[in-house]
C-alpha cells in the first residue's frame, strides 16, 4: 500500500522542529476558542430543529426520523468526495467557506418563521443544505488540526481539549436550547447559532499559522484513483479497519435512540422543551468528564483497555430508557443515567479514536481518511435517524426503544474481539 507523501514524515518534523506546549500555541487556542462557541450554538440547533418540527408542525415520527436523515445523509453521497477536495486545498479556506454557509442557511430559518414562509418542507431542505456544509467543515477541521499542532505527541492532548469543547456544548446546548424554545419558539432560537458560526469565522480569519497549498501527486490528479487511495488506506490498515466498521454501529445506536426518545418524551412522557433540554444537559457531563479525564487515563491504563470499557459504555447505555419507569423525577433520572453512561464513553472513546486515526495516517492522506469515516459514522447516523423514526412509528416508541437497546448491547461481542481492544499504546507515527 503506498501513498504520495507531501513534505517530511510526523517524525522527521517533530525532531528538527520541537513545539512548544499547546498552551503557547496561538493559532491553536484561537481555533479551540472559536470552536467552543460554534459548537455550543451547533447544539442548540440539534435540538431546535427536532423540536421545531414537532411543536410547529406537529410532525409525526416517520417525519422527525426523516429530518434527522436529511441532515446526515450527505455524510454518505459527498464526505468522500469533499475528502479527495480537501486534500487539494488549504483547509483554512474550505471552513471558511462552509462555516458562511452554515450561518446563511441557519439564518433563514428565524427569518422564514417571522414572514410566515416557514413549511416543514422547506424546514427539510434547510436541514439538508446545513447538513451538506457540516460534512464539508467536518472533514476539513479534523485535517486542519495536525497543521497547528505539528508534534504528534501533542495529538491526545489537542484532541482532549477539543473533545472537552464539545462535551461542555453537549451539556450547555440541550439545556439553553430548552430553555431558548421555551422564552422565544424554536425558530427564534436558531438565531444563536447564526451568530455562533460568524464567531468562528472571526476566529478562523485570526489564525496566522502558514498554510502550505498541497502539491499533486506525482501521477496527476485523478478523482477516482485519489478516492480508491484513501479508502485502500484506511480498510488495509489493521487498527484504522476495525475502527471503521464499528464506528457506524455506534452512531446508529445513539441517533437512532436520541431520534425516538425526543417523540418519547414529548408524547408518551409528558416532558416540556426545557425538561427534554434538562435531560440532555445533565446527561452530558458524562461526555465533559470524560473527555476532561481522558488524557490521564490514557496514560494510566492500557490503550486497548481504555478504548472498550468507554465504547462499551455507548453500547450498553440505551438499555435503562425504555425500562424507565415510576415518579417523573424517577423517570427523568433514569434518563439522564442512560445518556449519561453513553456520553461518558463517547467522550473518552472520540479522543482515542481520533488520535490513533491522526497517528496512523500521513499528512497527504489526512482528509480522505478523516471523509472515509465521516461517511462510516454519519451514515450509520442517518439510517439511526431514519430507522429510528420507522421503527417507532411501527412497534410505538417504547417498544422500539427497547429493540434498539437490545441490538445495541449485542455489539459488545465484536467490541472484544477488535484488535484495537488489545492495544498497549498509541503506535509509531506513520511514515
Amino acid at each position: 500500500m503506498t501513498a504520495t507523501l507531501i513534505g517530511p514524515d510526523p517524525q522527521t518534523r517533530s525532531a528538527e522542529q520541537p513545539t512548544a506546549p499547546l498552551r503557547h500555541n496561538r493559532d491553536f487556542l484561537k481555533f479551540w476558542s472559536g470552536e467552543t462557541l460554534s459548537l455550543l450554538g451547533t447544539q442548540v440547533t440539534t435540538l431546535a430543529l427536532p423540536l421545531t418540527a414537532v411543536i410547529a408542525f406537529n410532525a409525526t415520527p416517520e417525519q422527525v426520523g426523516l429530518l434527522r436523515f436529511l441532515q446526515l445523509v450527505p455524510y454518505l453521497g459527498l464526505a468522500l468526495l469533499f475528502g479527495v477536495l480537501v486534500d487539494r486545498m488549504r483547509r483554512k479556506r474550505v471552513m471558511l467557506l462552509a462555516n458562511g454557509a452554515r450561518m446563511v442557511l441557519i439564518g433563514l430559518i428565524p427569518l422564514l418563521a417571522a414572514t410566515h414562509h416557514l413549511t416543514l418542507p422547506v424546514l427539510l431542505t434547510l436541514a439538508c443544505a446545513i447538513g451538506v456544509f457540516s460534512v464539508l467543515f467536518d472533514v476539513s477541521w479534523m485535517s486542519f488540526v495536525p497543521t497547528l499542532v505539528k508534534d504528534p505527541k501533542h495529538y491526545v492532548e489537542a484532541n482532549q481539549k477539543l473533545g472537552v469543547t464539545s462535551s461542555t456544548a453537549d451539556v450547555a446546548g440541550p439545556g439553553l436550547a430548552g430553555v431558548l424554545v421555551g422564552a422565544l419558539s424554536a425558530p427564534v432560537t436558531l438565531v444563536v447559532d447564526a451568530f455562533s458560526y460568524l464567531v468562528s469565522l472571526v476566529t478562523l480569519l485570526w489564525i496566522r499559522t502558514p498554510e502550505p497549498r498541497p502539491e499533486p501527486p506525482a501521477q496527476g490528479r485523478h478523482l477516482g484513483r485519489e478516492l480508491a487511495e484513501g479508502l485502500r488506506w484506511v480498510f488495509g490498515d489493521r487498527i484504522l479497519r476495525p475502527l471503521a466498521l464499528v464506528g457506524p454501529f455506534c452512531n446508529f445506536s445513539m441517533i437512532s435512540v436520541w431520534t425516538m426518545f425526543v417523540l418519547y418524551a414529548v408524547r408518551d412522557q409528558g416532558l416540556t422543551p426545557t425538561e427534554i433540554g434538562v435531560v440532555f444537559s445533565a446527561s452530558s457531563v458524562g461526555g465533559l468528564v470524560g473527555a476532561a479525564l481522558s488524557g490521564r487515563v490514557v496514560k494510566r491504563f492500557r490503550l486497548g483497555a481504555v478504548y472498550a470499557v468507554s465504547m462499551a459504555a455507548i453500547f450498553a447505555g440505551p438499555l435503562l430508557i425504555p425500562f424507565a419507569d415510576g415518579p417523573k423525577a424517577v423517570r427523568m433520572a433514569l434518563f439522564v443515567g442512560s445518556f449519561f453512561v453513553s456520553y461518558l464513553g463517547l467522550g473518552v472513546a472520540g479522543v482515542v479514536m481520533v488520535s490513533l486515526r491522526q497517528t496512523l495516517t500521513p499528512p497527504a492522506l489526512m482528509g480522505r481518511m478523516n471523509a472515509a469515516f465521516r461517511t462510516l459514522l454519519f451514515g450509520g447516523g442517518s439510517l439511526g435517524g431514519l430507522l429510528g423514526g420507522v421503527i417507532g412509528g411501527a412497534m410505538g416508541l417504547r417498544q422500539g426503544l427497547a429493540a434498539i437497546a437490545v441490538g445495541s448491547a449485542l455489539m459488545l461481542v465484536p467490541l472484544a474481539l477488535s484488535p484495537v481492544s488489545r492495544l498497549r499504546e498509541l503506535p509509531p507515527p506513520a511514515a
